[in-house]
């Protein structure tokens, strides 16, 4: 069995479901592949360790790429680990250019093929994601899914039902393993915010880091936001380089908005876990706030994750400046909605009924 893991929201993914298989050496022998996605410490190594997973067995180390440069890597490199391997399942994870080229290199050498975090669909193929997750999902040989509106939707696509298994979100199963782990860390006293209400804020999309004017408009909002409380902004690489590039610093450096290289898993996880407001563009915080109950606002158009918003703690704010600020006040005048509804099997325990599905279709191989 082959894990992959290519970009940062892989890693918790790919954590849960390497160890539980570890617990059970009878019946499975995982090896973690890297494709080299991310990269860097910051962005890869920093999540390996915080995770507990050892390192990888095999490192493509494709690296920084174009989409079809990086996806084309990935392929070259991942066919011979394939023909050698001969692995009896890959197990790809996420919506990430990692995730179809490795698919397609199976479905092509007819090796068997399981997605996990099958059927999310935002219903936007203006986003590369949207378009990996569908054709992942299309040639994939099981669909393990976050929640029941992802089954609906590969049943609407045409995908049989007996490919398709509901098993809850492993992301949720790292959540838990790691938030009393994440006491231990000091980051909320290093960035002056403990014992403070204060906001968090990732922002990496290029639909909103991409365009000067919509970025603009949101850091006009955030400016006003964080007359309120303090934000704390990790910022990734590539957004980092579009403030440099639009000159938006010194607006930056002027309001009570303040910036931080990518932090690990766990100074995250401890970072975001006591926030009165989390601010995102990423699909991953939708989730972890609404099983933590902390006041999401959504800075996309549409989401892949309704879940979310039907029952969780999340709103979808776009992009307009007004609108942001709006929903902004709104949160932070309610009481912290800690006895938020957790969506069906997001329990912690999603990596057992995993592999619980795959011996299931290993009897029948």
């Amino acid at each position: 069995m082959l894990l992959i893991a290519g970009a940062r929201p892989n890693f918790m993914k790919v954590a849960p479901i390497y160890a539980e298989m570890k617990r059970r050496p009878c019946e499975f022998a995982p090896k973690i592949v890297h494709t080299g996605q991310h990269y860097d410490a910051s962005m890869s190594d920093a999540f390996f360790d915080d995770l507990g997973m050892p390192k990888p067995d095999i490192h493509l180390g494709v690296g920084s790429a174009s989409h079809a440069v990086q996806t084309a890597k990935i392929m070259t490199a991942f066919e011979p680990v394939v023909l050698e391997e001969k692995p009896d399942w890959v197990l790809v994870v996420g919506d990430v250019n990692s995730t179809i080229a490795c698919a397609l290199v199976c479905a092509k050498l007819g090796v068997r093929v399981a997605h996990v975090e099958a059927g999310l669909r935002s219903r936007d193929r203006s986003m590369p994601e949207e378009i990996n997750r569908i054709l992942t999902d299309s040639i994939s040989d099981l669909l393990l899914t976050t929640s029941q509106d992802a089954d609906e939707n590969l049943k609407q696509e045409g995908i049989p039902a007996e490919k398709i298994s509901f098993v809850g979100n492993v992301m949720i199963d790292s959540l838990m393993e790691h938030l009393k782990v994440a006491e231990c860390s000091t980051v909320r006293k290093d960035l002056a915010v403990d014992d403070r209400d204060y906001a968090v804020l990732t922002l990496h999309r290029p639909s909103n880091v991409d365009d000067k004017d919509v970025f603009a408009g949101i850091i006009d909002a955030l400016v006003d936001i964080a007359e309120r409380l303090p934000i704390i902004f990790p910022v990734h690489p590539r957004t980092r380089a579009k403030i440099d590039e639009f000159g938006f610093g010194e607006r930056i450096a002027g309001a009570n908005l303040t910036l931080v290289e990518p932090l690990g898993y766990l100074d995250f996880l401890r970072l975001y876990s006591g926030a009165r407001l989390v601010l995102t563009d990423s699909g991953g915080l939708q989730e972890e706030t609404t099983v933590l109950g902390i006041p999401c606002l959504t800075l996309r158009h549409n989401t892949e994750r309704p879940i979310t918003i039907e029952i969780g703690t999340n709103v979808l704010v776009g992009t307009d400046p007004e609108r942001i600020r709006r929903a902004a006040n709104d949160a932070l005048s309610c009481e912290n909605n800690a006895s938020a509804k957790k969506p069906p099997l997001w329990d912690g325990h999603a990596a057992g009924r995993i592999c619980d599905v795959l011996l299931e279709k290993f009897s029948f191989a």
